[in-house]
């Protein structure tokens, strides 16, 4: 998603104060926010600019402009931050809070009760296996649209696709996505620093690395498989979900998509309390509510530890958003100014596009399992890229349902 995507091409406004709202109406107008929040950050920043900035001139459109491009570079949901935002212009640090809550509540509430009867009914009945057989093939269409969205707006050099294979190389043998991450960054900053070979040597030595990761993981293949099972025994703590959820908030670099890799590896494969399957389901709930996408985060808590873990890998998620925000604004301002930052996050951004494109090859084995659900994650592949509409992926969410309800002959 870039600025321009959502920028308006009318005058510019004049610049007014927001108004001075009580808390309580401030609230609801975010919590009305919240409830419409269809068609995913485009369509979200789209609807607070025109009410609050083309309708209201809160601040004007130049400003807008320069506080999404903030948003933007920075982890977390852009259109919850901006929420955050202007709830901060209105009533200060408790007007900020507020509007944040508002905006996320919706959606929260509706996957929390999805996930309460996802776990109730979902897993036993016929009827939710077969739509959900549907549902999972489509959300793999999702996550194949999201990578050419995300890798066609961050890999825009040749070095950029370097760090991309590398970040799936490494995703795929089984690397900490923390070192790949950190990687990346530093080798795109010294390719922008014109210093090539120490770039290049730096690449070399991750490249052996992860060749020689992968091949002791060929050598060792049970100790995977046991550490696995092991590790879905045993219960998730509530710490442990919410370092989940907060290293999910701080790494979800260029667009809500790039929080899977992270959220899956702890969910599935360390922690082990849901299967991709399961994961599947969740990111396909997320699809048909009015909320920011990392939402499905609350499912994945909720199977990890019931209310309180929904609760914890939520707040560990959005508490990046809040805080800065709320308490960081004008520093984020100045630090995003630095071009050696600025290197070190395309760098980032690159490895996160390789480690989706890993974590989509492991979602689509599972996802894909027979020609009827290969044709379903066809056509939705196709409507996702050729249909332009803010509301194509819950319908195409609900219509992949209904497919794999007729092809489960019920």
């Amino acid at each position: 998603m870039t600025a321009d995507a959502i920028q308006n091409a009318s005058p510019v406004a004049v610049e007014t104060a927001p108004p001075r709202e009580s808390y309580s109406r401030l609230f609801l107008r975010f919590l009305r926010f919240g409830a419409l929040a269809w068609g995913g950050p485009v369509a979200q920043i789209a609807m607070l600019r025109q009410e609050l900035v083309d309708e209201e001139r809160w601040v004007s459109s130049e400003r807008f402009n320069r506080v999404l491009a903030v948003y933007q570079v920075l982890p977390g949901p852009e259109a919850h931050e901006l929420c955050v935002y202007f709830g901060m212009q209105a009533r200060g640090h408790i007007g900020g809070l507020l509007a944040g809550l508002g905006f996320m509540l919706p959606g929260f509430v509706l996957m929390l009760l999805l996930s309460w009867f996802y776990m109730t009914y979902g897993i036993q009945s016929a009827l939710f296996a077969g739509a959900f057989y549907g549902m999972q093939a489509v959300v793999g269409a999702l996550i194949v649209r999201a990578v050419h969205r995300i890798g066609g707006h961050a890999l825009h050099d040749r070095p950029l696709w370097g760090i991309a294979i590398l970040g799936f190389s490494a995703q795929f043998v089984g690397v900490n996505f923390v070192v790949t991450l950190a990687l990346a960054g530093v080798i795109y900053g010294l390719v922008k620093h014109q210093r090539m070979r120490l770039a290049a040597v730096l690449g070399t030595i991750a490249l052996i690395g992860i060749v020689l990761w992968g091949l002791t993981a060929l050598n060792t293949p049970n100790a995977v498989s046991v550490t696995a099972s092991a590790n879905a025994s045993e219960a998730a703590s509530i710490g442990s979900l919410f370092g989940s959820g907060l290293r999910a908030g701080l790494l979800t670099f260029g667009g809500a998509y790039t929080v899977i890799p992270y959220l899956q590896h702890d969910a599935v494969i360390t922690g082990g309390w849901m299967s991709n399957a399961q994961f599947l389901d969740g990111l396909a709930l997320s699809g048909i509510l009015p909320a920011p996408l990392v939402i499905f985060g609350t499912f994945v808590g909720y199977l990890g530890g019931g209310l309180a873990g929904a609760v914890a890998v939520t707040l560990g998620i959005f508490l990046p958003a809040f805080a800065f925000t709320l308490l960081g604004h004008n520093l984020m301002e100045r630090l995003i100014a630095n071009t050696a930052l600025h290197s070190f996050l395309d760098g980032v951004t690159a490895g996160v596009v390789g480690l989706i494109a890993a974590t989509t090859l492991g979602l689509l084995r599972v996802a894909i399992t027979d020609w009827p659900a290969l044709v379903i994650f066809t056509i939705g592949l196709v409507i996702l890229f050729r249909w332009k509409s803010k509301l194509n992926v819950p319908i195409v969410v609900i219509g992949a349902a209904a497919a794999g309800l007729l092809v489960s002959g019920i």
